[in-house]
């Protein structure tokens, strides 16, 4: 397989897929911080995350259509806009989720699981009422057309290298929310020993909802994000759902750093496989992989101690 590259193709083969690696590894880091958040900090089966994704990626259909119609000088800066509107829409409804249904089905996993499974299909109905079954894409403004050559044979799109950027300052502002602020502690202080938490006044209820709806609030921002590098459908949330379930596992349910490092490992396994063996055989042997390591490290990569 290698013997038919000489030695410069290789490398730059690597250096383009450990780039395609980085793009999914963006977009596996903004799904996997709100799931991590979910079904880390409240172990909430979400399976309608990637749905709350792709409403993300609606609203910011939604916001370019309204920004070149009304407002075509200001098109430039329309994914800003957009990327705060999607948060916000998220934010919303996984706030109301959570009043209406996941508040009363928490210790109940397999019900959460069905429940949040009910309501993707539900979603994913709305999406194909209101936008129709085919899939659309937003045009990208000039400034982040082209790309930067690396080498002769390398070259990095200017989108991609952008949602990488984005992906990274959104998970250090995560950090420092979950590990630097009040409300974070609070959070912490929840999972370690909710009883407790409740006796020393924390309203373990109002976190639990902020928590989920913010967890879903960071998923419109990973389907936004997901708008600069592809198309979006009514179901397109179900093709990263379980690699985002996946990375968090993997890395450790109520770790930050071992989801990063997890999305990191896995989006560069699949990226540099898919080059020379097909997409599916790459998802079988990084799913192999990462079983054979959950069963000699079941709590994941990096895993914390809590008291239950």
């Amino acid at each position: 397989m290698f013997a038919d590259y000489s030695m410069p193709e290789l490398m730059s083969i690597f250096a383009m897929q450990g780039f395609a690696g980085l793009s999914l590894f963006s977009i596996f880091v903004l799904m996997a911080l709100g799931l991590a958040i979910i079904f880390g900090q409240m172990g909430v089966i979400n399976m309608a995350h990637g749905e709350f994704m792709i409403l993300g990626a609606y609203t910011t259909y939604l916001t370019a259509q309204v920004f070149e119609s009304v407002m075509p000088g200001l098109y430039g800066g329309y994914f800003f806009v957009a990327m705060i509107l999607a948060f916000v829409v998220t934010f919303a409804l996984g706030a109301l989720v959570e009043w209406l249904m996941i508040r009363h089905l928490y210790h109940r996993p397999l019900d959460t699981l069905l429940a949040t499974w009910g309501l993707s299909l539900i979603l994913q109905q709305t999406y194909r009422s209101v936008f129709g079954a085919r899939e659309v894409g937003v045009s990208l403004p000039d400034w982040m057309m082209g790309s930067i050559a690396v080498t002769d044979l390398v070259e990095i799109p200017i989108n991609g290298l952008f949602v990488m950027v984005l992906s990274l300052l959104i998970a250090f502002a995560v950090y420092l929310l979950m590990f630097r602020s009040g409300w974070g502690r609070q959070v912490r202080a929840v999972v370690q020993n909710r009883p407790m938490a409740e006796a020393v006044g924390i309203d373990s209820g109002r976190v639990d909802r902020v928590t989920f709806a913010l967890g879903c609030g960071i998923a419109g921002v990973a389907g936004s994000a997901f708008t600069m590098i592809g198309s979006t459908g009514p179901t397109s949330g179900q093709l990263y759902i379980v690699d985002t379930f996946l990375v968090v596992v993997f890395g450790g349910a109520q770790s930050l750093l071992g989801t990063i490092a997890s999305a990191f490992t896995i989006s560069q396994a699949q990226s540099t496989m898919e080059f020379f063996l097909s997409g599916s055989m790459a998802k079988v042997l990084t799913l192999l992989f990462v079983v054979g390591i959950l069963m000699l490290r079941p709590q994941g990569l990096f895993a914390l101690k809590v008291r239950r």
